[in-house]
């Protein structure tokens, strides 16, 4: 089998590479390296990588189709795995132009890459952010989607319209994933978990928006790297499925793990609400669990051990 993996250099796009190289899998990675967040962890999750025979990298925009074309038109892929885009909820408030170019035109780009080269499968990533701030809990894939409280979250939905297109016109077979607050080693330095290690290993003060009166699905990275081979492994025409923890957490509790694991007390700068934020986030799993045998097993207090563990001992030197 060979896999395209977009956004191959970010935090899931590495961990799902790794799995598929350690499968024998051959894998062609695509990323741009952009600034977002330091790119030396970004390196550092390719060097890992291409210690892999199987492995290739491409360093490409998706957005610009001519060229991704040009450089991928002679490989013949048994599917496509579509994780990058422009992360980050805050960011998109003051960057709206970095979502539209990245999620919307890179998307459409990569679904019609797989239009060209006859790809008859897309497993792309769409984000809990769709859901908005619903006070109706768990949040279910039969819920309204079409109240986005952010840019990220519209463009995401944008995604998911995109794909049924390019089904409905094109045959290609598509499943979304919607994730539910990603957590784990290598994980984005943008996200608030591991902002939370850095600050409280510097011994400088953390941001707790809404006064810590948040809850969030947080849902450790092998369980969603299961949950995407899951879908890579089953076939579908068009399904879009919640990858979640389906056991949310009070954003307290989650600092007093992570303190504990740290070894060190945090000093907490409680603030507002933040525009786009949402209050909670809690998958209804239930569908991912009948169709893909989706079951995730990592708790959050051994998720955020081992996530300790290795930003102690090798990454808070890069942050």
């Amino acid at each position: 089998m060979k896999v395209l993996v977009t956004g191959a250099a970010g935090f899931i796009g590495f961990h799902l590479s790794k799995r598929l190289l350690e499968m024998d899998k051959e894998v062609i990675g695509v990323d741009n390296l952009n600034n977002y967040y330091n790119p030396v962890l970004k390196r550092e999750r390719l060097d890992i990588l291409n210690g892999y025979k199987n492995f290739h990298f491409l360093k490409q925009d998706i957005a610009d189709f001519e060229s991704l074309y040009s450089s991928l038109k002679d490989n013949q892929f048994n599917l496509i795995v579509h994780l990058a885009a422009q992360a980050g909820v805050r960011y998109s408030l003051t960057n709206p132009m970095e979502y539209a170019k990245s999620n919307c035109m890179g998307t459409v780009s990569v679904f019609e890459l797989a239009k060209c080269l006859n790809v008859p499968k897309v497993v792309y990533a769409s984000s809990s952010s769709v859901y908005g701030n619903k006070k109706k809990v768990p949040l279910s894939e039969k819920d309204r989607v079409d109240r986005p409280v952010s840019l990220y979250a519209a463009t995401k939905k944008f995604s998911e319209l995109a794909a049924y297109t390019y089904h409905h016109i094109y045959g290609i077979e598509m499943i979304g994933l919607r994730f539910f607050t990603v957590y784990g080693e290598y994980g984005r330095p943008d996200m608030a978990y591991f902002k939370f290690a850095n600050s409280i290993m510097k011994d400088e003060p953390i941001d707790v928006y809404n006064y810590g009166d948040l809850k969030r699905d947080f849902t450790y990275i092998d369980d969603i790297i299961d949950g995407i081979l899951s879908a890579i492994d089953h076939s579908f025409e068009y399904e879009i499925f919640n990858l979640g923890n389906s056991n949310p957490v009070k954003l307290m509790d989650f600092i007093s793990i992570l303190e504990e694991h740290l070894g060190r007390k945090a000093k907490k700068n409680f603030k507002e609400m933040q525009p786009g934020d949402v209050y909670c986030t809690y998958a209804d799993i239930s569908k991912a669990k009948r169709l893909l045998g989706y079951d995730p097993k990592t708790s959050v207090y051994e998720g955020l051990k081992r996530f300790a563990e290795w930003f102690k001992n090798e990454k808070n030197s890069l942050v």
